[in-house]
């Protein structure tokens, strides 16, 4: 079977090499068209995103961006990760989004996005990693359970 190790002596020159600790290589992720593609997801939305160089226009379900999200708070969250990477006016990006509401697509479309930059341009990721960009917000909404009004809530208990 193997050697038996009697003294610390024995487990140093019986022992492999140890392995370099070096960071995963990312490489370029591109499809025939030169485009970046990611999925992002947020609750119950998922957004389809392409990202190819261009000049900076942000295409969401086929209508413009400050149409599809209208309250700044929103098209705030979506641009987060083009803002931190300093690609403002440098790619332009083309997203499907379904599902949800309007919150939960505004991170989905944030999440797609920073992904798709990492792909396109893996020096990046160092710098959406570190503002929380690449990290999937798996928080979602509770089911109903039977026996209660919702989630957790009890009906109002009654004495008579």
């Amino acid at each position: 079977m193997a050697e038996t190790i009697n003294s610390l002596e024995d487990l140093g020159t019986t022992a492999a090499a140890p392995a370099a600790n070096t960071a995963p290589v990312h490489e370029q992720k591109l499809d025939s068209l030169g485009r970046a593609y990611a999925t992002g997801k947020r609750k119950n939305a998922v957004a389809r995103v392409w990202i190819k160089p261009g000049k900076g226009t942000l295409t969401i379900n086929g209508r413009e961006f400050a149409k599809y999200f209208a309250r700044p708070v929103l098209q705030l969250i979506v641009k987060q990760p083009i803002v931190a990477s300093e690609r403002l006016d440098q790619y332009d990006v083309n997203v499907t989004v379904a599902g949800g509401g309007l919150s939960g697509q505004a991170g989905a479309v944030r999440h797609g996005i920073s992904k798709a930059l990492t792909y396109f341009e893996p020096a990046l990721r160092p710098v959406l990693k570190k503002g929380g960009f690449l990290t999937r917000d798996s928080r979602v909404v509770e089911r109903k359970k039977y026996g209660k009004a919702k989630a957790r809530r009890s009906f109002q208990f009654s004495k008579r």
